[in-house]
């Protein structure tokens, strides 16, 4: 999918709205999807997205955490945590069967089906430029900015 349009999308969002791609046009489109609203590493991850969510900004690039949790629990840790941006909900896995990032995953010696936290980087036209999977928490936000900082210098 990497270099080509993203169909169209719509889902849920927080703030009693709904998030659809195509209203999206004209600006650079981070989606980063996590496991599970209020574990460690997925709190982790949203908190250096909302740090660095003035720079995002400032480059016209939005952001948006997705999981499979209801409106209700990101609306919850959303509040709690003080995040700028929406949070979607993938109840349904649409947005994760077209990205591709349900896995078979190990916990506590399980096989479980779940989310792979992966991110991906949407150009203004409704273009993949960019796709991380298997991310490790530690610096990724950042590693991102990075990317959209060079995506937008380039245009």
């Amino acid at each position: 999918m990497l270099d080509q349009p993203v169909p169209e999308l719509e889902l849920p969002a927080t703030g009693n709205k709904a998030f659809r791609l195509a209203d999206a046009r004209g600006r650079t489109v981070v989606f980063y999807f996590y496991p599970k609203d209020n574990t460690p590493g997925c709190t982790t991850e949203g908190q250096q997205f909302r740090d660095l969510h003035p720079e995002f900004q400032k480059l016209g690039c939005d952001v948006y955490g997705i999981s499979r949790d209801s409106i209700k629990s990101h609306e919850s840790f959303r509040t709690k945590m003080s995040f700028p941006f929406d949070l979607l909900s993938d109840t349904d896995e649409l947005a994760c069967k077209l990205f591709d990032v349900i896995k078979m995953k190990n916990m506590y010696g399980k096989k479980v089906r779940g989310i792979e936290r992966s991110t991906f980087v949407i150009d203004g036209q409704g273009v993949l430029r960019r796709e991380w999977r298997g991310v490790k928490v530690p610096g990724h936000a950042e590693e991102v900015l990075g990317f959209v900082k060079a995506l937008t210098n380039q245009c």
